[in-house]
């Protein structure tokens, strides 16, 4: 995201510049000078960038209600807060590590440690979302899922920052080197903290969300195969389905991973530019490119003939578009009183449809009744009465 070069080895490098850390470099070399600079250039631009959309995303879908009342809504938005909290604490890092307030740096390099860990979190939220969604074709009923969620998303990397601080307080701070210059940035200065708490947390949800993608990718390809010809308009949606997971799922952090080798430079170079313009993405793929979201833009800000009549019925929001989207509906007050008498006249027609095949021959009439199943989908305190 907004980290850029870390070496797993002896110590965590860094310098005056910036925070050198990135969770999945596995070199033990330095970036030379030239590379550094324009490393570090992208990096802030990239942060900066990410943390201006995700504020907008996050505002957008927190004034207006009809955004965030299903759960992959909901779930975008604790991401988002997570992410710009990130974005944020790195950006101002420098400055507050310049003071050279132990204290401070301890706290600065906590809160970061704990952004960072709810950012890794709630990417991995996203992911059992969508196995729900998308590989429990059942409906699960869970009670407070979002409460739970919560809960996992801020909670567990609170514990994790925790014991950090009560079993080795002075893995938090700035002094890596003995020689060092002051000005460095607060992070993690100690190696077995980070190769835990960081490296190892990231990887077992990296693993995890890479399971998902690729049970996602396959029941796309299998809708693919099973679907008429496809059209280029089709593909389209088929590619921007993968690239919203790809971002939603974090797994553009894996990139890390490979930072090694010759390409090792060019790597770095992609790592930072899509992790740090994480928050961009987002806001592209969930707000500008979001139909339902450009809906409530024109109806609450637009005037003139740009701006569209409030209109009522269901809100639904697609988990990323394309043949597998999955649409979170939430009925509108109407729909809700209706849906006892809707259910009833619906069996009562049902029945009555199915009635109207005769008995007698059998063989020729039954090519042209049509069966109707109705399945209700909430139960009222009607229906159960």
């Amino acid at each position: 995201m907004c980290f850029i070069d870390v070496a797993i080895g002896d110590t965590l490098q860094t310098t005056h510049s910036h925070v050198c850390v990135c969770v999945q470099d596995v070199s033990r070399t330095e970036v030379d000078w030239a590379n550094e600079q324009i490393l570090t250039i992208i990096t802030y631009v990239g942060c900066g960038l990410s943390s201006l959309f995700l504020g907008v995303t996050v505002l957008t879908y927190t004034v207006f209600d009809k955004l965030r009342r299903d759960y992959p809504s909901q779930i975008l938005i604790n991401l988002s807060l997570a992410l710009l909290g990130l974005n944020l604490m790195f950006l101002v890092n420098s400055w507050l590590s310049s003071w050279g307030l132990y204290p401070l740096c301890v706290t600065v390099a906590s809160v970061l440690h704990y952004f960072l860990l709810a950012s890794f979190t709630w990417m991995g939220l996203e992911a059992v979302n969508m196995y729900f969604a998308l590989v429990k074709v059942f409906n699960v009923y869970v009670p407070s899922y979002i409460l739970k969620f919560c809960a996992l998303g801020w909670g567990l990397p609170l514990m994790v920052c925790i014991t950090v601080l009560i079993v080795n307080r002075e893995a938090y701070g700035s002094n890596l080197y003995a020689d060092s210059q002051p000005g460095f940035d607060c992070w993690l200065q100690d190696n077995v903290t980070f190769y835990v708490s960081v490296i190892g947390y990231a990887m077992l949800i990296f693993l995890f969300n890479t399971g998902i993608f690729v049970v996602v990718l396959i029941q796309i390809r299998n809708m693919r195969i099973n679907s008429p010809a496809g059209s280029h308009s089709g593909l389209m949606r088929d590619l921007k389905s993968v690239a919203s997971l790809t971002l939603l799922l974090g797994l553009t952090w894996t990139v890390g991973f490979f930072t090694f080798g010759l390409s090792r430079v060019v790597m770095l170079y992609l790592f930072s530019g899509l992790n740090s313009l994480q928050g961009l993405f987002i806001f592209l793929f969930h707000c500008l490119m979001k139909e339902n979201v450009r809906k409530q833009w024109r109806i609450h800000l637009c005037l003139g003939r740009f701006r569209l009549e409030e209109y009522s019925g269901t809100t639904a929001t697609n988990i990323f578009d394309g043949p597998l989207s999955i649409k979170a509906s939430v009925p509108s007050v109407h729909s809700i009183k209706s849906s006892s008498t809707e259910s009833t006249s619906a069996s009562s027609n049902s029945s009555q449809r199915d009635t109207s095949c005769k008995r007698q021959n059998l063989g020729e009439d039954m090519q042209h009744c049509h069966y109707h199943v109705y399945i209700p989908t909430k139960l009222t305190l009607d229906d159960k009465r």
